[in-house]
C-alpha cells in the first residue's frame, strides 16, 4: 500500500521554539519537517500544526510555522498531550461534512472486513469527509506525537509516522516510541518516502520541485 496525496493531511505537532534546543537531533528533525509542509504545499496536501502550552514552551520555530502557513494550514494551540483532545479532528474532519445517514450491511460482522465492523454511521462519516490517511510527524515522539497518534488511529483514520522528521530528548524514548506505534497499527515512514509515494512518477508536474526538496 502506497500513500495517496489526494487521500493525505500533514500534521506537524509541536516544533517549538523552547523545545526544539533539547531534542536529540535537532536539526535534521527540523529540516525534514519543513521539507515536508514545502512539500504538501507542492501537492496541495492540506497541513496543520500543533503546538503544546505556547505560553510555556513558545511558538512553533518560525520558519516551520510561516511553511504550515504558506501551505494554506493553522496551528491548534493545545494542553492535552493528545491533539485530538483538543479539536484536532474538528480540522481533519469537519463536522459539517459528517453524513448522518446509517448504512445497512448484512452479514455476520466477525466474517466482516474490518472497516464494516463498525458503526455504519460513523463509517459514512469518514467516507464523506475527505482525506483519511494522516501523515504525522513532530516532538516528543514519545508523548505529544505517540498519544496524538494513536488517537487519530482509534479516530479511525490510517496513521503514517514519518520517522526522520521526529524526535525526543533522548534516543531511547524515540525509538520506543516507535515501537509502539508500529505494533498499534501505525505505518513508519521517512520523508522521501512520502515525497516520492505522493508523486508515483518522474513524469508528474511537480517531480522538479519535489527533487530539489529531497536532494
Amino acid at each position: 500500500m502506497l500513500l495517496d496525496a489526494d487521500d493525505c493531511q500533514l500534521v506537524l505537532v509541536d516544533y517549538q521554539i523552547r523545545l526544539m534546543p533539547a531534542i536529540f537531533e535537532n536539526a535534521r528533525v527540523t529540516a525534514n519537517a519543513q521539507r515536508l509542509a514545502h512539500m504538501a504545499r507542492i501537492m496541495h496536501v492540506p497541513v496543520w500544526g500543533t503546538a503544546q502550552t505556547p505560553d510555556k514552551l513558545g511558538p512553533n520555530l518560525p520558519a516551520l510555522q510561516a511553511a504550515i502557513e504558506a501551505a494554506g494550514g493553522k496551528t491548534l494551540d493545545k494542553m492535552h498531550f493528545s491533539a485530538v483532545a483538543d479539536g484536532l479532528v474538528d480540522w481533519l474532519r469537519p463536522p459539517a461534512r459528517k453524513v448522518q445517514a446509517p448504512v445497512p450491511v448484512r452479514g455476520n460482522a466477525r466474517s466482516l472486513p474490518k472497516h464494516l465492523q463498525r458503526p455504519q454511521q460513523q463509517q459514512s462519516q469518514n467516507e464523506e469527509a475527505g482525506p483519511n490517511t494522516v501523515v504525522i510527524a513532530g516532538c516528543e515522539a514519545h508523548v505529544c506525537l505517540l498519544q496524538t497518534a494513536l488517537d487519530l488511529l482509534e479516530e479511525e483514520f490510517d496513521v503514517w509516522v514519518v520517522t526522520d522528521a521526529c524526535s525526543s530528548r533522548s534516543e531511547r524514548n524515540r525509538d520506543a516510541a516507535f515501537d509502539r506505534l508500529a505494533g498499534n497499527g501505525a505505518e513508519l515512514v521517512t520523508t522521501e518516502m512520502v515525497a516520492f509515494e505522493w508523486l508515483r512518477t518522474a513524469g508528474h508536474p511537480a517531480f522538479r520541485d519535489m527533487l530539489t526538496l529531497v536532494k
